[in-house]
């Protein structure tokens, strides 16, 4: 039986950056899943102390029930990280493909000043 008077890690973080920290505006996002239809609810909230970085706050609710996470900053960072590497590489790849498709429509490559 789980004990009531217990606060969880999630109200005790949450709570130890309420009124020192800068929190975002929760944001709701739902989302369907196109071939079962069941739905899930995300509620994403970012709270920023000092020079500590950025704690993640989220809460999922699906037909599981509701699922909370305090996600600490060097896992904030991580996630941000990843995503640059994964954008640096798609950009890369997009220029590749755009400067092999102007090379092949016989277009003259060269860093050249622009005549005005």
């Amino acid at each position: 039986m789980e004990d009531t008077q217990t606060v969880s890690k999630y109200d005790r973080i949450r709570g130890g950056l309420h009124n020192v920290a800068l929190f975002t505006k929760p944001s709701t996002i739902k989302n369907v899943q196109a071939i079962t239809g069941k739905s899930e609810t995300y509620v994403v909230e970012t709270a920023r102390y000092e020079d500590q970085g950025d704690t993640i706050f989220i809460e999922a609710l699906d037909e599981n029930g509701l699922t909370r996470l305090a996600l600490p900053p060097k896992v904030a960072n991580a996630i941000a990280a990843q995503r640059d590497a994964l954008t640096r590489r798609r950009r890369s790849m997009v220029s590749r493909a755009v400067m092999k498709a102007r090379i092949a429509a016989g277009e003259a490559i060269g860093f050249q000043r622009k005549r005005a």
